[in-house]
């Protein structure tokens, strides 16, 4: 069953009509736009997590030793925001990739490179689902955490 399923599949000729192309092209070069916007974004916070991590390292050592309530906080802003851009870095690459090989594929009219382009986005949103996925269940964890603390506390 499956196999002539995929057969039928495979022998359909599917055809972009010229108005599908002019909005795919459109679209490339917005997702390039926005991939350059998000390498620098990207590069911003790499630069904000080594200035964060200089100026709670000053701000910590100035308060002096004894109340030190940033004590740490330099060092925990320079990991957590260089993991961030990390992070963020990943999803903008493939939208990036995306981008380039769609532009590339019209300008050759390679069909190989439409494939690729078309990977690259199903990675981009392959990638986003996951994330976003893992913070609906953090943010579930936390608001359960918070209710369970609101009922013992009630006690």
């Amino acid at each position: 069953m499956e196999e002539n399923f995929t057969e039928v599949v495979s022998k359909r000729n599917f055809e972009l009509s010229e108005e599908a192309q002019g909005f795919l092209k459109e679209t490339a070069k917005w997702a390039y736009f926005l991939s350059i916007i998000g390498f620098v974004g990207v590069g911003f916070m790499v630069l904000l997590a080594f200035f964060m991590g200089t100026i709670f390292s000053v701000l910590s050592s100035s308060l002096g030793k004894g109340m030190n309530p940033m004590m740490g906080f330099g060092a925990g802003f320079t990991v957590l925001y260089l993991l961030i851009a990390l992070l963020y870095f990943f999803p903008i690459y493939y939208l990036f990739q995306f981008s380039s090989k769609l532009k590339k594929a019209f300008k050759f009219n390679d069909n190989e490179e439409i494939n690729a382009s078309f990977e690259f986005l199903k990675s981009h949103y392959k990638f986003m689902g996951i994330l976003a996925l893992i913070f609906v269940c953090f943010y579930g964890f936390i608001i359960l955490m918070g209710l369970i603390v609101g009922i013992f506390s009630a006690f």
